[in-house]
């Protein structure tokens, strides 16, 4: 079996994002959820709060190779050089790596890092003109490849501060559908951008996940109709989605990703503060799912990784703490009662 096949994705996780800005506290949190295959994924920690180079757009932005960005009125442009939204950027990721590094010390086992991915990307960054980079194929060209070589850089350092660790790289790709549909707006907002063809979508995202070949690729989308069968012909391993927005017509279309070995990363709680139910109440959409689908109930707990519906920047510290302690005993209730 090949390495990847071999891996030990543990039962949840969580999707990225985490409240406040403390980076020790939240890798202190991440690592104390999920310690391992048995209990869990641990991830590296994103913190919107702090500002724009931590939020999601400018935190990948500054992963660039060769390709800079700076904040504008109407968001992030790219530019000529380095400037200090750059640098700001490239230094809370710094603290983040930092804060992994501290709390992962003799760890051994997965170890997820996410990006936005070169879709969603190439819709929310300007170009000089004021348009988004998605208005240019040539520009989303450009854009691919200048993430694949700061992902590639990056997985290297994360592999050097926790060499136990076998990592999986998340693309986050909330915009994927509105650009495969012609509806990212454009600046004027009274049009859209053209959609982009599927195969050119495919393309970018199989080449940008060419970065990590020895491991899992995910692709994680909080919007509705994920497109599930493109991403596994893109390379993707897994796909982590809102269990919400689900309907019975993306059936057929899970139950044949999942026969072809694509992992379901399902998002079971809520992202945001709230009364949590019981663990078996959770993970009962999914059982009924995969009834629904006629598949074998002793797969489920090897084939779904259950996580907060979206990123928790928008919870308390507590209840982000809750909700990802909540997942880990879902995911626990999944494997003892799988019907």
């Amino acid at each position: 079996m090949s390495e990847k096949s071999d891996f030990r994705w543990g039962p949840a996780t969580g999707v990225g994002s985490m409240p406040g800005g403390d980076a020790r506290e939240a890798a202190r949190t991440v690592t104390g959820s999920f310690e391992g295959p048995e209990q869990g994924m641990p991830f590296l920690a994103e913190l919107p709060a702090r500002g724009p180079g931590a939020d999601m757009i400018g935190r990948t932005a500054g992963l660039l190779v060769d390709l800079y960005a700076r904040v504008e009125p109407s968001g992030w442009r790219i530019g000529d050089r380095p400037g200090r939204d750059t640098k700001r950027a490239r230094s809370w990721l710094g603290e983040d790596l930092d804060a992994l590094e501290e709390f992962t010390q003799g760890y051994e086992g997965p170890l997820k890092v996410q990006a936005v991915g070169p879709w969603t990307l190439a819709a929310a960054l300007e170009l000089r003109n004021g348009e988004a980079a998605l208005s240019d194929l040539g520009a989303c060209r450009d854009l691919a490849g200048s993430l694949a070589e700061g992902l590639r850089e990056h997985i290297a350092d994360v592999r050097r501060r926790v060499p136990g660790a076998q990592l999986v790289l998340q693309l986050d790709e909330p915009s994927l559908i509105a650009v495969l549909r012609g509806q990212v707006k454009t600046a004027s907002e009274y049009r859209t951008h053209r959609s982009v063809d599927r195969q050119l979508v495919e393309s970018a995202l199989r080449d940008v996940f060419s970065v990590i070949e020895d491991g899992p690729r995910l692709v994680h989308s909080c919007a509705p109709d994920v497109p599930f069968a493109l991403l596994r012909r893109a390379g993707a391993d897994a796909v982590s989605f809102d269990f919400s927005l689900l309907t019975e017509r993306d059936d057929d279309v899970i139950g044949e990703s999942v026969e072809a070995g694509l992992r379901l990363v399902a998002g079971v709680v809520p992202g945001v503060d709230g009364p949590l139910s019981d663990p078996a109440g959770s993970v009962m959409g999914v059982r009924t799912l995969w009834r629904r689908l006629g598949l074998n109930p002793g797969s489920l707990a090897d084939s779904v990784v259950l996580t907060p519906s979206c990123g928790l920047a928008g919870a308390s510290p507590a209840y982000a703490r809750a909700a990802l302690a909540h997942c880990v005993r879902a995911a626990r209730s999944l494997a003892d009662n799988p019907e």
